[in-house]
């Protein structure tokens, strides 16, 4: 099989319509849209013309067939109007948030009444909530029916529906009072009424202003493929389905990352976005980055007396504070993820630092220990002489590494704690950020160390 990269496929896109269309019906809708991503978007908008409308559907159904929006700003309403209404109506949602006011004019006004609803109730909501990712395409029956009638129902209409396997039961106010699934209703008897079927029990659902993550834990947590959207009188607005939740925590776990690395998440593809656009969003960050290491220089001014008189000391500048940037960097991790499971809470702010302080010691004291020997074996068979007061200057950098990675990793814990307070993303503090927050403190607490212990001998 061609691959949706291949120079092959290139040539085809570029070539005889006819060629194409026979060639791309024994692909992948999913490989199709990576393809079409690859040509710009006049290209792309001619070459749909000769694909099967099926397929064209599909394609445009794959979240992976980037600049959906600028290919149907190169296609006529009445073009894209069938080609709107066959789109699955989360998918219609996600493309009319990347259209400009008069696009979403100009290609709402061809659609009818139904598919506007639709698409004015989903666009109400923002895309990291369940009623932003959620489609109006649930198979939904009155509680009245049978099971006989019911699966006739599911034949007649289950093509235009997002998925067939879940069955929501409503009640005289379209309120959801059942759900059942399209296995329990197969196996059951075909004259039993379909409230009957299946476990008795409260449905799950989720209002449309809950957070797409709490979305993604219920449908783990209970192995589910879809769960109903309800607002808060119990009437179904929609489902979130289990692909939908994916996509939409790929792209935030992929924007989380980013700020991990200490920058702002990039709005698309690395290979799509444009230099000044990438440098836009690195350039603000890395500035702010500087100017901390500039205090880090300032630092290193102040303490300038103790390291003209005491230069060995300089040596293990590097030591100190990257280990404490990286107990800083881990404890960040640590928590961030913890938040972004729930495993804790604003209010688990001490039982955090109650942990992270023995632990910050142990793991201090762990390097500690490893710096004292180094040192002293170094001495020992004069791969490096440290002078007179060896001794001391192995304590000095063993006792600075339990002060420095026990503040590392206190802070690091804290400052997300700190940022999620403040109503900002947990996910910005990045390990550059901790890091060079560490490293100005690592400094004092270095040479703090060292003027204590060694003044009198070096000092």
């Amino acid at each position: 099989m061609i691959e949706a990269h291949s120079p092959e496929l290139l040539y085809l896109l570029s070539g005889d319509p006819a060629e194409l269309a026979e060639m791309l019906s024994s692909m992948r809708p999913v490989d199709v849209a990576e393809a079409l991503s690859r040509l710009q978007p006049d290209a792309a908008a001619q070459l749909i013309k000769a694909l099967p409308f099926d397929l064209v559907v599909q394609v445009f159904d794959e979240p992976e067939l980037e600049g959906r929006a600028e290919i149907f700003q190169k296609i006529d309403a009445a073009s894209a109007a069938p080609l709107l209404e066959a789109m699955s109506a989360d998918q219609q949602a996600d493309l009319f948030r990347e259209l400009t006011p008069s696009e979403r004019d100009r290609l709402a006004k061809p659609l009818d009444v139904p598919t506007r609803q639709s698409l004015a109730l989903l666009l109400r909501y923002p895309p990291e909530v369940a009623g932003g990712i959620m489609t109006t395409e649930a198979v939904t029956v009155p509680s009245d029916w049978s099971v006989e009638r019911t699966l006739q129902y599911i034949v007649s209409v289950g093509g235009a529906k997002e998925t067939v396997y879940t069955i929501y039961v409503l009640d005289g106010q379209q309120r959801m009072v059942h759900v059942v699934s399209l296995r329990q209703l197969m196996l059951a008897d075909r004259n039993q009424k379909v409230l009957e079927v299946g476990p008795q029990r409260v449905p799950l659902s989720v209002k449309p202003t809950t957070d797409r993550e709490d979305v993604a834990r219920l449908l783990s947590k209970y192995n589910l493929l879809a769960v109903p959207v309800v607002d808060d009188d119990g009437k179904l607005l929609g489902i979130v389905t289990v692909d939908d939740v994916i996509d939409a925590i790929v792209r935030e776990t992929t924007e989380d990352v980013q700020k991990f690395g200490g920058m702002e998440a990039l709005d698309e593809p690395y290979m799509e976005i444009s230099m000044w656009s990438m440098i836009k969003k690195r350039a603000g960050w890395l500035c702010a980055l500087f100017l901390g290491e500039m205090l880090t220089a300032t630092a290193m001014g102040y303490f300038e007396g103790e390291i003209s008189k005491a230069v060995v000391l300089a040596l293990f500048i590097p030591l100190i504070i990257s280990s404490g940037g990286n107990s800083g960097s881990q404890a960040t991790s640590l928590i961030i993820r913890a938040m972004a499971l729930r495993e804790v809470t604003l209010r688990d702010w001490w039982r955090v630092a109650s942990r992270e302080l023995p632990s910050g010691i142990v793991l201090g004291a762990i390097l500690g220990v490893i710096g004292f020997i180094r040192i002293m074996l170094w001495q020992r068979f004069g791969w490096y002489d440290y002078g007179t007061h060896h001794m001391l200057v192995a304590i000095t950098v063993s006792l600075a590494l339990v002060g420095v990675v026990t503040f590392g990793s206190l802070a690091g814990s804290m400052l997300p704690f700190v940022l999620r307070r403040l109503n900002f993303d947990p996910a910005s503090a990045s390990a550059p950020f901790v890091a060079t927050l560490v490293d100005v403190t690592g400094l004092i607490i270095y040479f703090s160390v060292a003027f204590v212990i060694l003044r009198g001998t070096l000092l």
